[in-house]
């Protein structure tokens, strides 16, 4: 009986083995490179002992080895070893079209950085958006890379859940809808000094599963921060953290003329999910008008995505007062500067670049070496607790201020705001999105009440 009892555990437990291991598909066949392709640069890739190695030249871009297979939900796993002279990735979702840049590749980059900034894990978006999932998000991430030795990483690719995972610790955690499906491929990045020509990539073990994902994919305990990148959406955890769309995509619903009782009826339009100011001249407020929040606002912490047109100028106020100024220009109140620094008149006046982009305009610089991307969407945050007020660009800190003291008085005076009593000092006030007669716009604003 105890054999027999024996036989039918190992018999069993080989069952349970192949189905479990028919869940995973293998890659890489550990001899040669079949089922792979080449792409965009001339770095060379070679197999030897069941290892893929990429190999780094000079005087070529990134290259790619790329599935010839596409995959739109999946949870792919594989080693990596790669030298410290060398960036690297794991694509996927990714594309290489006619039509987009003559073929260069595009989409997720499950980051490889041997680096001390250490964003391993991390997801960008190739020549495309960059950075979707820096690990300055996750710190406790960035600790998980193993310089000289061999690292697992793992990505589940479910719907517009996308998580990686570097030796069994959290690091990204994104939701995004920008791509569905696409290739997986190994990069080789492209080298800037001749020292770092034959540095090396390694990767091992590259397996991926396709069927059953519910049953394989890790528990949302085991996930890292959120962060979500789908346009206009509240996610679950956003909402029960207390966010909420400010404007919804569609609609003018929650918004009127700052000098209007409903909104205008020009010089604003709606337009697959973005809000567009419209050029007409570069005059402040004389075209359709600023917009603001129907309703007033006091600690809060705002976000507002924003792509701005060559030589734009716009803002983000806050505390204003539609009340203050019934004539020309714009509403009263503090603001998050949007600009074009380099190509609008603005960005040489005030004092020391106080009204450049992200300053509190006329009051206070943003640094020169802020993380603005040209031609993108960029994140501004506002942060308002009481009288303390940060402006974020990109995740980034660039201006903290007091509103009521000494300091903050001194500045008021010493700018164009000295004309108005009490400047900057409401309780409340409205949210402003700026008509300055140029091109901006406008998608996934969002309000957290504090």
């Amino acid at each position: 009986m105890k054999t027999r009892n024996l036989i039918l555990s190992i018999l069993m437990f080989a069952s349970l083995t192949a189905f479990s291991q028919e869940k995973w598909e293998m890659l890489f066949n550990g001899k040669n490179l079949k089922g792979w392709k080449k792409l965009n640069g001339t770095a060379e890739y070679v197999v030897k002992d069941g290892i893929i190695t990429g190999i780094s030249k000079m005087n070529t871009p990134n290259t790619f080895l790329a599935t010839t297979k596409m995959y739109n939900n999946f949870i792919l796993e594989l080693e990596f070893k790669v030298d410290n002279r060398l960036n690297s990735g794991i694509q996927f979702r990714s594309n290489s079209l006619k039509e987009y840049q003559s073929g260069r590749v595009h989409g997720y980059q499950c980051e490889i950085d041997p680096s001390p900034r250490a964003w391993s894990a991390g997801v960008y978006d190739e020549a495309r958006r960059g950075w979707i999932y820096p690990l300055d998000l996750n710190p406790a991430a960035q600790k998980a890379f193993r310089a000289n030795e061999w690292n697992k990483v793992r990505i589940e690719a479910i719907d517009t859940i996308i998580r990686t995972w570097l030796n069994g610790v959290p690091c990204a955690n994104l939701l995004d809808n920008t791509t569905k499906s696409g290739f997986i491929a190994l990069q080789v990045h492209a080298i800037g000094k001749a020292e770092q020509e034959g540095a090396t990539v390694q990767w091992k073990n590259i397996r991926i599963c396709t069927t059953d994902l519910e049953k394989v994919r890790k528990p949302e305990s085991e996930a890292a921060p959120e962060v979500n990148r789908i346009d206009n959406f509240i996610s679950k955890t956003e909402a029960s953290q207390g966010w909420k769309l400010l404007w919804d995509g569609k609609t003018t619903e929650g918004w009127r003329g700052a000098k209007l009782k409903t909104f205008p009826d020009k010089g604003w339009k709606i337009e697959n999910g973005v809000l567009k100011v419209l050029k007409s001249g570069g005059g402040e407020s004389a075209n359709g008008g600023d917009i603001v929040t129907t309703r007033k606002y006091k600690n809060f912490e705002l976000s507002v995505d924003f792509m701005i047109t060559k030589g734009a100028n716009s803002g983000i106020k806050y505390f204003v007062d539609t009340e203050l100024n019934k004539g020309e220009g714009s509403s009263i109140g503090c603001e998050f500067q949007i600009l074009d620094d380099n190509n609008h008149p603005d960005a040489k006046l005030g004092v020391k670049g106080n009204r450049k982009l992200g300053s509190l305009y006329d009051l206070i610089p943003a640094p020169a070496n802020k993380p603005f991307r040209g031609g993108f969407f960029n994140n501004a945050r506002i942060v308002v607790k009481d009288n303390k007020v940060e402006h974020y660009l990109n995740d980034t800190k660039i201006v903290e201020y007091e509103r009521g003291t000494q300091m903050w008085q001194a500045l008021v005076n010493y700018s164009k705001y000295s004309v108005w009593p009490g400047f900057g000092e409401a309780a409340e006030g409205n949210i402003l999105l700026q008509d300055h007669g140029d091109e901006v716009w406008f998608k996934n604003v969002k309000i957290k009440e504090l």
